[in-house]
């Protein structure tokens, strides 16, 4: 197992520069550079900047690989990796046939009651599921990755609807169509998004509220599952008491979420043929009730006896609805996980199995129970064929032990996703497969997930408590889904107004049905997960809000070399407002730690250095460390070094003495940041400068080589920043409110200086203060 975390500064994140053993390499390699077009708006004649996929140039800083991309999956590897969908994705949807129509009705069912429900059973497992999530939604994923907020990703590289982090904007692979390739509908529908400062902000809130309904149900969906699993012992013996079932489920609880650190792969290849044997439980018990008992249920798959039921019940029926959404409870998970299996995998898995196995088993406990209406109370175990009970409950348990592996799942897959938009502080995500990339491991998740479980149901102590809290998260989630991907389909995909509209509108109409049922729970329940998902909201967007701020903050030092630095009788001389300062060399080895990599950019550390000390070590090396979305990055590939110069590296270059950039491309299994780093620096250096000898001048190559080798025998120094962000004191009330909750989470979840896996003694701290 491994560990990856977003590219930040020593002086951000100390534990998060991960340590790399390997030297020797390539100097300069093959990069990406975005093309941007200028061309008149016939609309407006106005001119429109316009970005569209990156291109291959020559240019050591960026390359095609720095960019994340999915992995595609073919042959006995996309069979397995459905075969592992299985283990996850499905336990929580799976499980639905345990109290599907037991949370739908109250009393025992009429014949054209249960006809209805089995029918809105079918087609929402049909719509919601299949055409919706599997054909539709799948498709909105941001290079593999899946979920809401996924979905924004993807809108925010397709469209300028978010700022980024002005030092990592050349890493961001923007996508956008030439104005002049979108229809007129199409166009300005992005026009509208990307004027208007509220649609902006409303796409990042229910973004974010996505991502923290998903959450919310992380806590709620282990709480169900388990505790209706314990439960279920109670049928074979009544006499169990409550706090018997609490304490176990708790139990079970903690082991649930102390095996996720062995990564979803190995969870999910142990935990799929559980869910194998399961739908196969439910699928031959289904075709058994089917052929024993009343095999007309066949004929709900009409819509008309849906459309009846809710005609014939009017009020009641529409509150029924709220049971009904369970048998989908789950499909907003299979989304989230997309990133660690993939879309193929997903359709595999779901059309050629699960849902098939779903269809049969709710069809046959509606054909049992419209002969025996009172087994709508327990539908799945009252009926199981003769001496099946026993194995049909422990499999049951075992099953529901395995549905909330899919929301836990889905929560590291957003976690990851929100920390990389800076929604959240980057915390340790640990990548636990070489294969498949996309299956990470948050460890701060986990142990939240399991305490908010545990103390939910303590509190809750049963599910009938827990399902009025359950659902209204699931059906939200997905509402939310439907018109963020109505948004991608428009100017992501470019189809057709008159096309997307319609589909739009069945399906916000079909969520809304179940939606406003749902809410109907907010009183008794609800409210809870609701509640939660608010307050997720808000950290993520008070987070990502105080970035915004931090960005503007630092803009100052976003600087050229050649504006900060000039030479002057070939030594550095630093610029500032009153005038030059000469900087005087110390003897040493410099290693600072660059955040951008950007050769446009002083790096911030190396510019407070100077100012502070008016001094520069002998030789200075720029160390840039790019993460890239993959398990290792071979040695020869793995490192770039070229000069630094004043003047950029065109016409009239002055390139400063014994000054270097390093750029480190590392996957997440690579090692970087060692005790033996100086060395590394050394070797690089050393190789680059040999590579670069040429025969007009030999003395100077000699003597930069000379010069390098003296300044690393007398002494290695790690330079790193530590930015402090001071609120200025005309700040207005509110404004401080968030940037003081801000601040406070930065200090709470920033890493120390000494964490750094350097000998301690070598690395010095620059600190400087920036008004916020």
């Amino acid at each position: 197992m491994s560990t990856s975390t977003e590219d930040e500064p020593p002086e951000d994140r100390m534990m998060d520069i991960h340590p790399t053993s390997s030297a020797g390499g390539v100097f300069s390699s093959r990069a990406t550079q975005r093309k941007v077009h200028i061309h008149a708006n016939r609309a407006t004649n106005t001119k429109e900047m316009d970005l569209e996929v990156a291109s291959v140039t020559d240019s050591p800083e960026m390359e095609e690989r720095d960019f994340h991309s999915k992995q595609v999956f073919k042959g006995w590897t996309l069979a397995w990796l459905a075969y592992q969908s299985l283990g996850v994705i499905y336990g929580d949807i799976g499980t639905s046939p345990l109290y599907v129509y037991s949370s739908t009705f109250s009393s025992e069912p009429s014949y054209e009651d249960i006809l209805g429900a089995v029918s809105f059973v079918i087609w929402a497992l049909t719509i919601m599921v299949t055409i919706k999530y599997v054909c539709i939604v799948l498709n909105a994923d941001d290079e593999g990755e899946g979920g809401t907020f996924a979905i924004y990703s993807l809108l925010s590289r397709y469209a300028r609807l978010v700022r980024h982090d002005p030092r990592h904007t050349n890493l961001l692979k923007m996508q956008r169509y030439n104005t002049n390739d979108l229809q007129k509908p199409n166009r300005m529908a992005r026009d509208i998004m990307e004027k208007s400062a509220v649609i902006k902000w409303t796409l990042k809130v229910v973004g974010a509220f996505g991502v923290s309904l998903l959450l919310a149900d992380g806590v709620l969906t282990p709480a169900q599952s388990i505790l209706g699993a314990i439960q279920g012992i109670t049928v074979v013996n009544p006499n169990i008491s409550s706090s018997t079932v609490v304490g176990v489920s708790c139990a079970i609880l903690v082991l649930i979420f102390v095996i996720q650190p062995f990564g979803t792969s190995k969870i999910a290849s142990g935990f799929a043929p559980i869910v194998i044997l399961w739908m196969f439980f439910n699928l031959s018990f289904g075709i058994y009730n089917l052929v024993m008992y009343d095999a007309s249920v066949l004929k709900a798959f009409s819509p008309y006896f849906a459309g009846s039921f809710l005609m014939r019940n009017k009020k009641d029926g529409w509150l029924q609805l709220g049971g009904i959404l369970l048998a989908f409870t789950g499909v907003e998970t299979l989304f989230a996980d997309l990133g660690a299996f993939s879309q193929r995998a997903i359709q595999i898995s779901w059309l050629f199995f699960v849902y098939p196995c779903l269809l049969i088993s709710y069809i046959g406990q509606g054909a049992y129970i419209s002969r025996v209406p009172s087994a709508y109370a327990n539908p799945f175990y009252l009926t199981v064929p003769p001496g099946m009970l026993y194995p049909s409950l422990v499999v049951a348990i075992l099953a529901c032990i395995v549905a909330s592996q899919a929301v836990i799942t889905g929560s590291f897959q957003l976690l990851s996703q929100i920390m990389k938009l800076s929604y959240f502080p980057q915390v340790k995500v640990y990548h636990t497969s070489k294969k498949f990339h996309g299956q990470v491991y948050i460890p701060l998740a986990n142990w939240l997930m399991m305490i908010g479980s545990i103390i939910v149901t303590a509190v809750y102590n049963n599910t009938t408590a827990l399902g009025e809290a359950y659902g209204a998260c699931v059906i939200l989630v997905s509402f939310l889904t439907t018109c963020m991907v109505t948004v991608v389909a428009l100017i992501v995909w470019k189809l057709p107004v008159y096309l997307v509209f319609p589909v739009f509108l069945i399906f916000a109409l079909w969520d809304g049905m179940f939606l406003s049922a749902a809410l109907s729970k907010v009183p008794h329940g609800a409210w809870f997960t609701l509640m939660v998902a608010v307050v997720l909201t808000c950290i993520f967007v008070l987070w990502r809000y105080g970035k915004e701020e931090q960005w503007k903050a630092e803009e100052s030092d976003n600087t050229p070399l050649s504006r900060t630095t000039a030479l002057r009788e070939n030594k550095l001389v630093l610029k500032d407002g009153s005038g030059n300062s000469t900087i005087t060399p110390i003897s040493g080895l410099g290693i600072f730690f660059d955040k951008s990599g950007s050769s446009n950019n002083t790096p911030t550390v190396f510019l407070h250095f100077l100012r502070k000390f008016s001094a520069v070590p002998e030789v200075s090396v720029f160390l840039h460390l790019r993460p890239l979305s993959m398990p290792t990055v071979a040695p020869e590939e793995r490192y770039s070094v070229t000069r630094c110069y004043t003047y950029g590296a065109g016409p009239g270059k002055q390139a400063i003495p014994n000054c270097y950039r390093l750029i480190v491309r590392h996957g997440y299994t690579d090692e970087i940041v060692t005790p033996d780093l100086g060395i590394l620096v050394l070797d690089l250096v050393r190789g680059y400068l040999t590579s670069q000898k040429t025969s007009r001048s030999p003395e100077s190559d000699t003597e930069r080589l000379n010069t390098l080798h003296r300044a690393w025998k007398s002494q290695v120094i790690y330079i790193v920043g530590k930015e402090q962000l001071k609120i200025p004191a005309k700040t207005n009330f509110l404004r401080r409110g968030f940037l003081w909750a801000f601040l406070w989470l930065r200090d709470a979840s920033r890493t120390k200086v000494q964490h750094l896996n350097v000998e301690t003694d070598r690395v010095v701290e620059v600190g400087f203060v920036k008004e916020i």
